[in-house]
């Protein structure tokens, strides 16, 4: 058996930097392959500018700020459109500010082609799902019954799960399945530092199936006649990777095996109130990589002492902060790849 199905990861996640110019752009992508985004998270690198999340579900006019907890606002100005291999901008600040530095983190769906999956308990998903990449995105309506369900279309269980309401302020809620002993149990919000949190009002105190995501009560997820999105990502083997480690509080760090060179790094400490991070190789090309940037605060672009050596086959734990590596603290990851480890056809990769 091949060990991973996907020998170009670029074909469904890559990360663009590029300067905005402050009137129409269009951003041509950089990987082996074209890949047409569906959802697109980006973020100014040198201003305290919002991170902003667009896709294909819901419009490209609509846009939620990942690190508040705004309500989702109409803004035809930020991405305007998407082409066969990257996006057009329009005039806005947010992603295309004249001359200055932007990151865009790009996975793809189902090139906007939705479909009604009926799966769940008395809700109904318009969703597009990429069961190669093991992606989907899902727009539908709240239910506020505990234990109605949502069809995410992957055809396997999903090992991270984010869901936001887009009606109301509130949180970007994140299941993990590596969240504590009993993650259907808990959950995080991407837009806060706050420790894991245990609520059944989330997830029902259930983990995910191979065909629903079963959903409580509570407003973030499921309040009656409210509008809201869901990404659902399962591990592919060679591409994709949803994990912990436990961190060691020193420079010489834990080493965390994911199976291929990683293109994207985001994690945060379960055990406690210290923010995420997220790391990725291109605007870092070299080892360490310190690059930082907090999807819960708006802050420009940082060289902290948070270092990371991207690896061929996982990455290494450079720095001894709380943030990244305290000693004995747990800590989960999501990480995306630049190359697997061994291609379908044997061939290694390599490390940088």
């Amino acid at each position: 058996m091949a060990f991973t199905t996907i020998d170009d990861p670029s074909q469904y996640f890559q990360t663009k930097i590029y300067t905005g110019t402050g009137s129409s752009n269009a951003v041509t992508n950089d990987g082996n392959s074209d890949l047409q985004p569906d959802w697109i998270w980006g973020k100014a690198r040198n201003q305290t500018y919002n991170h902003n999340a667009f896709d294909t579900n819901r419009g490209l006019n609509k846009r939620l700020t990942v690190d508040q907890t705004d309500a989702e606002n109409t803004d035809s100005t930020t991405i305007t459109a998407v082409g066969s291999d990257g996006f057009t901008l329009g005039t806005s600040a947010n992603l295309n500010g004249s001359s200055v530095n932007y990151v865009a983190w790009q996975w793809k769906a189902n090139g906007g082609t939705t479909s009604t999956n009926t799966a769940g308990t008395n809700i109904d998903t318009t969703v597009q799902a990429n069961t190669t990449a093991g992606f989907s995105i899902m727009t539908y309506t709240g239910t506020g019954t505990d234990n109605d369900s949502i069809g995410h279309g992957l055809g396997a269980v999903p090992h991270w799960i984010i869901v936001r309401n887009r009606d109301e302020s509130n949180g970007w809620q994140i299941y993990h399945h590596k969240n504590t002993s009993a993650p259907e149990t808990d959950y995080l919000n991407l837009n806060s530092n706050s420790a894991t949190q245990d609520d059944s009002d989330r997830w029902s105190d259930q983990a995910p199936s191979s065909t629903v995501i079963t959903l409580g009560g509570n407003d973030g997820v499921s309040k009656s006649s409210v509008k809201y999105v869901c990404y659902a990502f399962t591990e592919i083997q060679g591409y994709s990777k949803f994990g912990s480690y436990t961190g060691n509080g020193n420079a010489d760090g834990a080493f965390v095996y994911t199976g291929f060179r990683p293109a994207w790094i985001m994690g945060k400490r379960t055990s406690g109130g210290h923010g995420w991070f997220l790391f990725d190789d291109v605007r870092d090309t070299f080892n360490p990589t310190n690059q930082l940037l907090e999807p819960h605060l708006n802050n420009a672009e940082t060289n902290d002492s948070f270092d990371i050596d991207i690896l061929s086959n996982g990455f290494k734990l450079r720095g001894s902060e709380n943030t990244i590596n305290g000693n004995g603290e747990s800590y989960i990851y999501m990480a995306f790849a630049k190359h697997p480890f061994v291609s379908s056809k044997g061939v290694p990769t390599t490390a940088r």
